[in-house]
């Protein structure tokens, strides 16, 4: 017998009894299904075997690596279900295109045609593979051999990203007689894949799954349609410019032609830049422009960028970070493990950033503060700003500044309250009257196109 330890007490398994075993016996302590497990501190499929001694962590849905496990084993589910209901020779891609609210987009390129009937009869397949508990198998197999399984099966994509892979072999599953390439692990089969909803988007549809804080709640369509749209504008973006895929983008690298790549990007969202710029100029009344995003996504960059393209335009741009008004190290908000939190809105000084701002719009001379990392205080340093009538403020900061936004100070920013994470259209009457809103994307390459090979029978080898 092997000795397993769980919570700190000890348990007594048999050898080569799987992980999916140990967890049937503590499904019934967990708040969520356990779909992976951490052995020793690495992560194990359930379908993997016990060996030595050791000590045992599950991981549920509720966990971040537990989540993506989920979305990615039901999007497997998903494009078999296309395949089978729409035929496997009418559909020639299921494309996964990006994460839409709580879902994925998808689209469909085949001789179907794509409709609520259709997708509710891709809903009762799955739910019947749910019911019927499909293993999802595992198997490991020489890069090489992967290609031209790739390449049988015109999966060019997955081909030509490969030949820049340095590892000698890979993993690939399957559900029934579907088998493709997936980046990352999976669940131990379809029964843990019940709660879903399809629903038509645009072109195409969306996989609607629970949240990371519900795993067994599907929640309403929550879909953003200005950030839908300026992901696909992005994804057009790589279009125009021939990189769509990490593939294109490794061709392109070696074959010495990025800078001309490089440039090309810069110039596009140059000129975007301008016309963002030159439309709040054309407005005369926007004092306030706000620009989020989380940690390292550019902001400051874009903020000057903008700030010099506003000048451009005639006005004066004062830009300000959002950091110097975090409230002193000390006060500052911790998560769930223990770490600062600087990207809550709490972490802000919002009743001092509301009295700023009410005073520079009043037109006072405000001297704004400077928040010194290194003693996690903030200082004042003699930055005096008084407006004028061409004067804009650029602020930039936090995520949060765009989820959870000002709810009180100048009359500007009230229109956005706490918990209202509708970003709303700057011609829409909920716009706030002296301030700018618009929303851009990172540039968006696919690591390949994902969808799968068509229906083929082989000899499972577990691994």
């Amino acid at each position: 017998m092997i000795q397993v330890t769980i919570d700190g007490k000890g348990y007594e398994y048999p050898e080569n009894c799987s992980y999916y075993e140990i967890a049937k016996d503590f499904e019934k302590t967990m708040d969520a299904p356990i779909v992976l497990v951490k052995v020793d501190g690495r992560l194990r499929e359930l379908h993997k075997q016990l060996k030595k001694d050791c000590e045992l962590e599950f991981v549920t849905t509720e966990d971040e690596i537990g989540h993506k496990t989920y979305q990615r084993s039901l999007s497997l589910l998903l494009v078999k279900a296309v395949y089978h209901v729409g035929g496997y020779d009418k559909i020639r891609h299921v494309m996964l295109h990006f994460s839409a609210g709580s879902g994925f987009f998808y689209t469909v390129d085949g001789d179907i045609t794509l409709n609520q009937a259709f997708l509710d009869e891709v809903k009762a397949y799955m739910h019947e593979q749910v019911e019927k508990a499909v293993p999802i198998y595992k198997r490991s197999v020489d890069t090489h051999e992967a290609r031209e399984r790739f390449r049988l099966h015109g999966m060019t994509d997955k081909d030509r990203l490969f030949r820049y892979r340095r590892v000698s072999r890979v993993n690939l599953y399957s559900l029934g007689d579907f088998e493709d390439y997936y980046y990352g692990f999976m669940t131990y089969d379809t029964s843990y894949l019940k709660y879903f909803n399809l629903y038509l988007y645009d072109d195409g549809f969306v996989l609607q799954m629970p949240e990371k804080k519900a795993p067994e709640t599907v929640p309403a369509a929550n879909l953003s349609p200005k950030v839908f749209q300026v992901q696909r504008e992005s994804e057009r973006w790589g279009e125009q410019m021939g990189i769509s895929t990490v593939a294109d983008l490794n061709e392109r690298i070696t074959k010495g032609n990025i800078q001309q790549m490089m440039l090309i990007a810069e110039a596009l969202q140059e000129q975007k830049i301008a016309k963002i710029a030159e439309q709040i100029a054309e407005k005369k009344t926007v004092k306030f422009v706000l620009i989020a995003g989380p940690s390292s996504s550019g902001k400051t960059t874009f903020c000057n960028r903008l700030s010099i393209q506003l000048s451009a335009h005639g006005l004066t741009p004062h830009p300000i970070s959002l950091d110097n008004y975090y409230v002193n190290r000390v006060d500052t908000p911790r998560d769930e493990n223990g770490e600062y939190d600087f990207e809550c809105l709490e972490a802000l000084d919002i009743d001092l950033l509301n009295q700023d701002m009410t005073k520079l719009l009043n037109g006072e001379r405000v001297e704004l503060p400077y928040f010194n990392f290194k003693t996690g205080k903030r200082e004042y340093k003699g930055n005096f700003i008084q407006m004028k009538e061409t004067d804009v403020l650029v602020l930039e900061g936090s995520f949060e500044l765009a989820i959870h936004p000002l709810s009180h100070g100048p009359e500007e920013l009230r229109h956005l309250r706490k918990g209202d994470t509708t970003i709303y259209p700057a011609d829409s009457p909920h716009s706030f009257r002296n301030t700018s809103d618009k929303f851009s994307a990172l540039f968006v390459v696919e690591i390949d196109d994902p969808d799968e090979c068509p229906p083929r029978r082989y000899d499972i080898t577990d691994n």
